[in-house]
Formats: C-alpha cells, sequence, structure tokens
C-alpha cells in the first residue's frame, strides 16, 4: 500500500510537473505571437559621421545616409537616438500623433530664452495651447485682410526713397522693409515711431541666436546666448512700457499688440505683461524671420530665371487691368503665380531645414517598398524637411527651380503625399504665420515687379549653413531701374 500511495504521489507530481511545463510552453507560445517581429530601424554611429559632417555639411550628409540606409534609419548620439523619416509616406503619425504619443520634448527648449518662460514652450501644455489660439486668432484671414491697407503703405513708402537707378544690396533692404511692416501691425505705432531702429537691432541678435550650437546647447553662456539674452531682456522692457501706457491712458490700437493685450484665458484672466511680451516676440518671428530668408530667395531666383520673372510680371499686368491700381486683399489671392515663385523659393531653401519630436510611445512605420520598422518610446525624430523638398520621387528634377511644378496639371506636392510639402509643418502642427508671410511677399514683390526693373549682379547667393535655416550667405547685390508698368 506503501508503495502504491509512493507511485500515485510521484504520478501527481509528474502530471503537475507536466501540466505546468505545459502552460508555460502555451504562454510563451502565446507571448512569441504577440511580441513584434518588425525590426529596428538601421543604426549608425555619430563618431562615424563626423568626418562627413564637417567636410560636407549636414545636409548632404543625412543625403548619403539616406541612398545608403533607406528611408528610415537611426543616428546613435552616444547614448540618445535620433530616428530620421524620410519622406511622405512615413511621416503621418509625426505630423498627426497625439501630444501623448509624440511631442516636441526638449527640441523647443531654444525658443524659450528667446520668446521667455512664461509664454509657449516655456510653460505647461494647457496654458500653451490656449496662448497659441491668441496667436492664431491674431493671424486668422480675416484679421490679415486689415494688414493689407498698413503693409502696403509700409512698402511703398521704404522703396519710395530708392533714386531712378541705382544698386542696392537685396538682403538688407528686404530685411529692412519686413521689420517696418512688422512694427507698424504688430508692435504698433509707438515702436514704429520712437523705437524701430533699437528694435530691430534687438531682434536681430535675438535671431544670431538660433542656430545649431544653441539649439543643442540652448543655455550655455557663450557671447552670442548672452547678446541674445540681454536683447530678450531689453525688448520686454520696451513692449512693457507701451503696454503700461496704453492701459493708464485707455489708448487702443487696431494692432497685433492690442489684441493680445485683450486677451482672456477660459479662467476669465488677461494675459499678464511678461506673456504678452512673449507673444508678441514670437508673433514677429512667425511673421518677419521665414519672410525675410524667403522673399530674398524670391527674388534671387526670379531675377536668375528669365521666363519665370516674365511671368510674374505679366499676372500684374493682368491684375492692373482687373483692379485699376486698387490692389488689395482679394487681388493678392489671385495672384498665382507669384504666390507658386515664392512656394519654390521655400521647397529649394527652406527656413526650417528639420522638424522634430520626441516620441513617448512606440510607433510603426512602412515605407514605400513596404518595409516596417518598429520606433521605440524614448527615441528623438526628425524630419529632414531639406531633403524631403528634394527627393526625386516626389518632385521632378528636385534640384531645379521650377514654380511650375505647383501648378494646374501637375501639382507635385499633392501627387507626391499629404506630407510631401511641410516647410510650414503640417497637422497638428502647421505655423500659424504661414498666411502672413506670404501675405508680406506678395505684397512686397508685386510692388517691386509693378515698379522696377532689375538685374542680379553678384553671384547667386549661396546658403549660409551657420544658421538653423537655408538663409543666403552674404550680400545680393542688385541694379535696378524705376519704371511704371503698364496694364493691358
Amino acid at each position: 500500500m506503501d508503495m502504491l500511495a509512493t507511485r500515485a504521489t510521484w504520478l501527481a507530481i509528474a502530471i503537475f510537473f507536466i501540466t505546468a511545463v505545459a502552460m508555460k510552453i502555451s504562454r510563451w507560445k502565446s507571448n512569441v505571437h504577440l511580441c513584434p517581429t518588425r525590426p529596428l530601424p538601421p543604426v549608425v554611429n555619430v563618431l562615424a559621421l563626423l568626418p562627413s559632417l564637417f567636410n560636407k555639411g549636414f545636409g548632404v550628409t543625412i543625403a548619403d545616409l539616406h541612398t545608403r540606409l533607406g528611408s528610415v534609419f537611426t543616428i546613435n548620439l552616444f547614448g540618445p537616438k535620433i530616428t530620421l523619416l524620410v519622406g511622405p509616406d512615413i511621416s503621418a503619425h509625426f505630423f498627426q500623433g497625439l501630444e501623448s504619443e509624440i511631442s516636441f520634448g526638449n527640441f523647443a527648449e531654444v525658443t524659450v530664452p528667446i520668446f521667455g518662460q512664461e509664454v509657449l514652450y516655456g510653460v505647461d501644455m494647457a496654458t500653451r495651447s490656449e496662448q497659441i489660439h491668441f496667436i492664431v486668432d491674431v493671424l486668422k484671414p480675416s484679421k490679415l485682410r486689415s494688414l493689407v491697407d498698413p503693409i502696403l503703405q509700409e512698402v511703398e513708402a521704404y522703396f519710395a526713397s530708392w533714386g531712378q537707378e541705382g544698386i542696392v544690396d537685396l538682403k538688407h533692404e528686404l530685411e529692412q522693409v519686413l521689420m517696418f511692416i512688422s512694427s507698424r501691425c504688430l508692435l504698433g505705432y509707438e515702436v514704429r515711431e520712437m523705437m524701430l531702429e533699437e528694435v530691430s537691432s534687438l531682434f536681430h541678435e535675438l535671431e544670431n541666436g538660433l542656430n545649431f550650437f544653441s539649439f543643442l546647447f540652448p543655455y550655455i553662456p557663450t557671447s552670442t546666448n548672452r547678446r541674445r539674452e540681454k536683447a530678450h531682456i531689453r525688448l520686454k522692457e520696451i513692449f512693457t512700457t507701451t503696454i503700461r501706457s496704453r492701459r493708464s491712458s485707455g489708448r487702443v490700437q487696431e494692432d497685433a499688440l492690442q489684441r493680445l493685450m485683450n486677451s482672456k484665458y477660459k479662467d476669465g484672466r488677461s494675459a499678464s505683461e511678461a506673456e504678452i511680451c512673449g507673444m508678441i516676440i514670437a508673433l514677429i518671428f512667425a511673421g518677419k524671420h521665414p519672410s525675410s530668408s524667403t522673399s530674398i530667395w524670391t527674388g534671387a531666383f526670379m531675377l536668375s530665371n528669365t521666363k519665370f520673372l516674365i511671368a510674374a510680371v505679366e499676372e500684374q499686368k493682368h491684375i492692373i487691368s482687373k483692379y485699376k491700381n486698387q490692389i488689395g486683399y482679394d487681388a493678392f489671392l489671385e495672384m498665382d503665380t507669384l504666390h507658386r515663385c515664392i512656394k519654390e523659393a521655400l521647397r529649394m531653401h527652406t527656413p526650417v531645414q528639420m522638424l522634430a519630436r520626441k516620441a513617448h510611445k512606440k510607433f510603426k512605420v512602412q515605407t514605400k517598398e513596404g518595409k516596417e520598422y518598429d520606433i521605440p518610446e524614448g527615441h528623438n525624430i526628425v524630419i529632414p524637411t531639406a531633403l524631403n523638398n528634394k527627393l526625386s520621387h516626389v518632385y521632378n528634377d528636385p534640384h531645379a527651380y521650377d514654380p511650375d511644378r505647383f501648378g494646374p496639371g501637375r501639382e507635385e506636392d499633392r501627387v507626391g503625399g499629404k506630407y510631401s510639402f511641410t516647410t510650414f509643418g503640417g497637422g497638428r502642427h502647421v505655423c500659424s504665420g504661414m498666411a502672413l508671410a506670404y501675405l508680406q511677399i506678395k505684397v512686397i514683390w508685386s510692388h517691386l515687379l509693378r515698379n522696377f526693373e532689375f538685374k542680379l549682379i553678384s553671384p547667386f547667393p549661396k546658403v549660409d549653413v551657420s544658421k538653423m535655416g537655408q538663409e543666403p550667405k552674404g550680400k545680393v547685390m542688385i541694379s535696378y531701374n524705376r519704371r511704371q508698368l503698364q496694364c493691358y
């Protein structure tokens, strides 16, 4: 009996053991089945890239990696990982993902010393959302319509000072007129009439603080960053004085500064002086910074491509004939040829070479070739806008200036996919200053084409690789002759 009992006990133990092992195997198989089998993107160490980065620059290095590794690859920065997504077919989650899934992370930290700790990426997401709403409201098309006359007045007054003929630095001239426009439409007459020269100089120091080094190390006390901080403090003093003066006197103006002063949060509180100052600085960047480089590139490209210059001039003749020199908001909306010339300049030399986010959750991408990759949580995600703008499977002859690629019958950016043209971002994070930028550049170049003949006399400008955006390097010298364009 004892032997039978012992055998029964061992049999029970064996059955229990076999059952347990079977359950383990079943669970293991189930887990294996549930585990993703997609590979991670190919990885390259940053040390291997240093010779290329120093000799060829960031843009060429990334283009070489794209050719060698494909549309998705990761750069290992001694621990932190940067995964680049090249092409519109794998960009959807980057632009459409929820803030909890993919956000700016620390990439927007470079803007905090420029705009201030009280606004945008210096505050929590709920406050930032309301502040962005204030800014977007200022830049609505219905508000832009009221800006056309002031912009036109500034443009006409500035170029009225030119002689019958002459030679000028187009870069300097356009930067100056855009500062006049920004001060008139955004800052108000107080700054425009009394402190414009100082404010212009201070904004120049802020713009110099937006470079690759400050992007990586926004608070290191370099001489450039120290000048940026001093400029920010002084601008806040100037704008605060203006705000207090208006409030104490009861004076109300029709400009962006006044609209921000009138803004109220959902809890009923008004925007503070520091918040108004930060938002107006951000608005100037949205209105002036991309417009400045793009207006220069637009001119340089048109003056170097007779076909498109003639087409833009012919369009102005048509506009004059239709509107009898009463050029207004609706007329600028009809300037499709000029719009395409500007858009192509933006494609060729984007003000923002790359867009960056932080992945808070793992996500999947699939390339146009059908390859699938898992992008792990914690990776820094980069869309190389400058490279995307030159992809040959999206744009025909991508290194040629051809505004017609955006015209009827071609529309290469739409045919290429939803996120083929992301110079102004896209999805949840499209740039609120896009419409204002196009409007300002159209007003400027419409006036110039109607009133002057030009010739580019310096070599076509190269890109200043020290800047975050693809800005023209050095002077852009042109000769001009005054004329009065005749309508049909």
